[in-house]
């Protein structure tokens, strides 16, 4: 319980070359950041985890996760030092989410050897022949370097303040004169760099899951305004009052996206109190939510749309108004048009209300995995 652990989950994966970002393949039906999270607290019970994300994806990453989660920057040493403010204990382990497959035997060896150093570093012998700047060198005097490290909290703190950039603890310790202790690292603790280095043992294909969210949203008719809906102009002489173009349909199937992947609510991505949003293309927000759940790993299957309105009929819209959207979503779409009958505020003719409904599932990378070989 003297140990808090650090997974650092803030990278752009530029270089794994896939459409779902490294840090949010399901590994059956969890996000590879929160699997590796779980999997070492399994292994020794630390006194508090902290995970680093994308700044625009923290919120996205406390919807999922109880642990606390920190916003990350560009570069490992700025998320490690963010990261190091809400460490208590006297020791920290870090380790960066692309070691997924880490052996529980390192875990413990590091905390058993925490006294012996200020950061204990797993390491593996290269067993070919190693050539730096065109000679050969003595392989023995080559290590490579593995996380998770384990380093006592002040000492690394301390180390961390300084503009000078370095890769991982030991070598900010190393800077400032700190003692560093080697252990035997593991094969199974490769890194996942490139989409190619998804064949390990401990990585589980995503579970084959339906996930279905529901949406809902009205609006007031204001005159003189253009009338959007899903993407469609309907030609009549009013539109929909809104802080952004007021297409109540794309606001309820993006509630509905949202609602499937468990990721909130349209208000708490895009408020109608930020000025950003005023009068936007409700496409350019369909778009962007589309974006975010492609890039944390999760897939439309389909959506069902009912627009309840007394006006505009929309007899002739309501094809056009699916095929838009399907295009959009790259996935089937149904619209379907009503009236409430004269009833309440839709049938006095003040507004329109459309209810959605929408089916996500976890982006399959091992089936994509094994079509690569």
């Amino acid at each position: 319980m003297s140990v808090t652990l650090i997974v650092l989950s803030a990278g752009n994966s530029s270089r794994f070359n896939y459409i779902v970002k490294k840090q949010w393949l399901r590994i059956e039906n969890k996000p590879l950041w929160q699997f590796v999270a779980d999997r070492l607290n399994s292994f020794y019970n630390f006194k508090k985890t902290i995970i680093t994300a994308n700044p625009e994806e923290v919120r996205i990453y406390k919807k999922i996760s109880d642990y606390t989660i920190v916003p990350g920057e560009r570069e490992r040493q700025f998320s490690l030092k963010n990261a190091l403010e809400k460490v208590k204990t006297p020791y920290v382990m870090v380790i960066d989410v692309a070691r997924a497959c880490i052996p529980e035997k390192i875990i413990l060896d590091l905390i058993e050897n925490k006294d012996k150093a200020e950061c204990i570093v797993p390491f593996l012998k290269p067993v070919d022949t190693v050539v730096y700047k065109n000679s050969t060198i003595d392989r023995d005097d080559v290590k490579l370097i593995q996380t998770p490290q384990l380093s006592k909290t002040e000492t690394l703190k301390k180390a961390i303040n300084t503009d000078k950039l370095f890769t991982d603890e030991r070598a900010l310790i190393e800077n400032i004169g700190g003692k560093i202790l080697y252990i035997e690292g593991s094969e199974e603790s490769r890194k996942i760099t490139y989409f190619k280095d998804l064949n390990l043992p401990c990585l589980k294909p995503p579970k084959k899951t339906f996930l279905t969210g529901s949406g809902y949203d009205t609006h007031k008719f204001e005159e003189n305004k253009k009338m959007i809906l899903g993407g469609v102009e309907i030609d009549v002489p009013y539109g929909l009052k809104a802080h952004s173009d007021g297409d109540v349909v794309i606001h309820s199937l993006i509630d509905a996206l949202l609602g499937g992947a468990g990721y909130g609510d349209i208000g708490e991505f895009f408020p109608d109190t930020d000025e950003k949003y005023k009068n936007i293309s409700s496409i350019k927000l369909l778009k962007e939510v589309i974006n975010i759940l492609e890039k944390t790993g999760l897939e439309i299957i389909n959506a069902d749309i009912s627009i309840i309105a007394e006006k505009p009929k929309l007899k002739n819209y309501k094809t056009k108004i699916a095929k838009n959207l399907t295009k959009l979503i790259n996935a089937p779409v149904n619209v379907k048009a009503t009236t409430n009958e004269k009833m309440g505020f839709i049938g006095r003719g003040e507004g329109i209300a459309v209810i959605s409904s929408a089916t996500l599932t976890y982006k399959d990378w091992y089936e994509d995995y094994n079509s690569r070989k």
